[in-house]
């Protein structure tokens, strides 16, 4: 059993809660707060039951050493306006100041500790790190579903050392969609997969050619399809590699009896860049001098009414290189059709991700079911596998 935040009486407790600041940042400035809305609830709830808050977390990559261009003080203020209260900051997480800071917080105060990935302990799950950092409260709450498929100090090192651990409101939600309500979804049940690497989401689409209805493909890794099946491609995307595990889905689909929908036309350009020239092409014959870079209009309607007709649908990847303007319409269309579908009362979930910063683009995240704040943890807890984060929780 893994305890939620209901089951602990945090009055007058200090309460680390690990939470997922690892956002976009433009310099000092946080480029999208997503995943610092999505903390919110939990650390309010906390404060309002009358806790002392720690807040944990990791940002980027800086090798273990202190980098001031991974600093959270910027998502420190980002959040402290969203909050609109004042946030205690210390610029080292493991530091007898900050340890200090903790130890005098009263109730209802915020404590952010600075970037743990300034530590080497951090990514090594070093015990010595994981116990400094234990000795910031008497209550650990892990709320950052982003890092639950990485075993570092943070998320199962400070748990295996706290008695009183659980999960925050945000972790409670992402199991109960994309454990629990997927486990047994309503029908018919569709799959939207995208996204370059078709290597990474293997493992997800054999566990629901068992269950899935439909499996719509898009996004570079459908290059790799369309060449197992004999197409030319012109020069887009592929993974020569993965050709035989494309067969192989194709292959187990059709016995499954699951409708696997591949692009029936392609938008292709010469180059990945904004003004770039495009055309429409079949899918069955891509120009040799171009690529595909986006889902055809045609396409867009055949997966439109695939998914709007659809009870449960789980997207995870883009249909094409998105980020790019005049390459986006094919995941927008994907986009609005779930949004539709919630409407009339879908469920929809988005699995983090490229596919949730779309949607965040799009200004339809608050349209869906859910919108994960993890894409590499969604898609490990869709594959059926465990988190280390989540184990560690067990009580």
């Amino acid at each position: 059993m893994i305890k939620s935040l209901k089951y602990f009486d945090v009055k007058n407790r200090k309460v680390m809660i690990r939470v997922d600041f690892n956002v976009p940042m433009d310099g000092e400035r946080v480029m999208d707060d997503f995943r610092l809305r999505a903390a919110v609830p939990t650390i309010m709830d906390c404060l309002q039951q009358g806790a002392s808050v720690i807040l944990v977390s990791h940002l980027g990559r800086p090798q273990g050493k202190p980098d001031n261009s991974f600093s959270l003080v910027p998502v420190g203020e980002t959040l402290a306006d969203l909050l609109e209260l004042p946030i205690k900051f210390s610029d080292d997480c493991v530091s007898q100041d900050a340890r200090d800071v903790s130890l005098g917080l009263k109730p209802g105060e915020i404590h952010l500790l600075e970037n743990t990935r300034f530590h080497p302990g951090e990514e090594n799950n070093d015990p010595n790190f994981s116990a400094l950092l234990a000795k910031h409260a008497q209550i650990y709450i892990n709320d950052a579903f982003g890092t639950s498929h990485r075993a570092h100090a943070s998320n199962t090192g400070v748990a295996k050392l706290t008695p009183q651990k659980g999960i925050g409101h945000l972790m409670e939600k992402e199991i109960h969609f994309l454990k629990g309500i997927m486990s047994k979804p309503e029908k018919p049940f569709t799959i939207i997969l995208g996204g370059a690497k078709l290597k990474t989401k293997v493992e997800l689409i054999k566990r629901f050619l068992f269950e899935a209805d439909t499996l719509l493909i898009g996004g570079g890794m459908v290059f790799t399809f369309l060449k197992a099946q004999g197409k030319e491609i012109g020069k887009s995307l592929v993974d020569d590699s993965m050709i035989p595990v494309a067969k192989e889905i194709i292959g187990l689909a059709h016995q499954r009896k699951v409708k696997l929908m591949l692009p029936v036309d392609i938008v292709c350009a010469t180059a990945a860049k904004e003004g770039a020239k495009t055309s429409v092409h079949s899918s069955r014959e891509l120009p040799k001098t171009k690529m595909g870079l986006d889902i055809g209009p045609g396409t867009m309607d055949r997966f439109r009414d695939e998914i709007v007709k659809s009870k449960t649908i789980i997207w995870n990847g883009p249909m094409g290189v998105f980020e790019v303007p005049g390459f986006e319409k094919g995941t927008m269309s994907v986009a609005d059709a779930m949004a539709d579908a919630a409407e009339t009362g879908s469920i929809t979930v988005v699995g983090g991700g490229d596919s949730a910063s779309a949607i965040n683009d799009f200004g339809l995240i608050h349209k869906m079911s859910h919108v994960s704040t993890g894409g590499g943890a969604s898609l490990q807890l869709l594959s059926g596998k465990t988190l280390p984060a989540l184990e560690v929780l067990e009580v």
